[in-house]
């Protein structure tokens, strides 16, 4: 039997220390329990909107990871807040139509007038120019996921803080460990800070997810059926965790001009996470030596690349092959 130990038990530690747990190997999670970039995620499952100036590469990455989040799902037995309603794409005034029209004309989206919008989203400002619909946009709550698979993996995971992977006794080791692992591995991850809120309101307030360009500024709006609302998300080059006056008084003012009914929900929690971003934002996945593996770097991707990291690292460690989709990301690049 193999025996693997994985670092970090975030959504992608833990999500490939499962497939491999599936597959019969004898897995071991070593988490520090720090919550990681998954908690603030909001879950958005959207390959054509992230990959809007990425390498044709990452594209297929992005859209392999999608095809397989239904299936993921539904293995997981439990609600994971996986809905499959369908994103709509906002611009709020004619400059951030100009901005977003090449990117909808490149997903071959048909422009959808200001009437038809608030046909399917009635609680739209009136104010919104222009926008389409991505059916193949789906979302999921990671915080559920990451309960899901914790359970499943309830025994095989140990609470421990690696300073150096001399301290992990495996033969194969998986590091899978975020923003961290830069410092265990020497690779160039870097932090990428984002304050997200999270609203309360009835449910049924919104039908879709919604992004949006409102006055320059991008929000983005993701209701659960359980009237939880997420709006995020700034992106900034930062270490801390701070949650500043002007990150959620800028999500708020944009969130509110799109959807003014936001204004009456509850502001139930504001937070920070960082993004482990790489110097070309594409996750570093393969081997890092004979004995260590890599899966990191997901920046923004990790909730939704997810599941097919799981399948590709799980592959190369149980068949000792690499699939194709891994050529382009291996850590060997930098």
């Amino acid at each position: 039997m193999t025996s693997v130990a994985v670092v970090g038990g975030g959504i992608i530690g833990l999500a490939i220390a499962w497939r491999l747990q599936e597959r019969g190997a004898d897995v071991v999670v070593l988490d520090d329990g720090e919550p990681g970039a998954w908690y603030v995620a909001a879950g958005m499952l959207a390959p054509g909107g992230e990959a809007s100036h990425e390498e044709p590469e990452l594209i297929r990455l992005l859209a392999a990871g999608n095809e397989r989040w239904p299936a993921f799902a539904a293995e997981l037995g439990v609600d994971v807040g996986y809905d499959d309603t369908g994103t709509l794409s906002l611009a709020m005034t004619a400059d951030d139509l100009a901005a977003a029209a090449r990117d909808w004309t490149r997903q071959k989206l048909p422009l959808l007038r200001p009437s038809e919008l608030r046909e399917r989203e009635p609680a739209l400002s009136p104010r919104v120019r222009a926008g389409v619909y991505s059916p193949a946009e789906r979302q999921v709550d990671p915080r559920r996921v990451v309960a899901a698979l914790r359970d499943r993996l309830a025994d095989r995971i140990v609470s421990k803080r690696i300073v150096d992977l001399s301290e992990v006794a495996a033969p194969t080791v998986i590091v899978a460990a975020g923003c961290g692992t830069a410092a265990l591995t020497g690779l160039p991850i870097r932090p990428v800070k984002g304050q997200v809120l999270r609203l309360r309101g009835e449910p049924g307030l919104l039908r879709h997810v919604l992004e949006a360009a409102v006055d320059g500024r991008h929000v983005y709006v993701v209701p659960r059926a359980d009237g939880e609302i997420v709006v995020g998300a700034t992106q900034e080059e930062r270490t801390d965790r701070t949650v500043t006056a002007g990150g959620v008084h800028e999500l708020l003012r944009a969130a509110i001009e799109l959807v003014p009914d936001l204004a009456e929900c509850a502001l139930v929690e504001t937070v920070a996470g960082h993004r482990p971003g790489t110097p070309d934002n594409a996750p570093l996945l393969g081997r890092h030596d004979e004995r260590v593996i890599v899966a990191a770097g997901h920046f923004r991707n990790g909730v939704l690349l997810a599941p097919i990291t799981a399948d590709l690292i799980a592959g190369l460690v149980l068949d000792e092959v690499a699939d194709p989709l891994l050529h382009h990301f291996t850590p060997g690049r930098f």
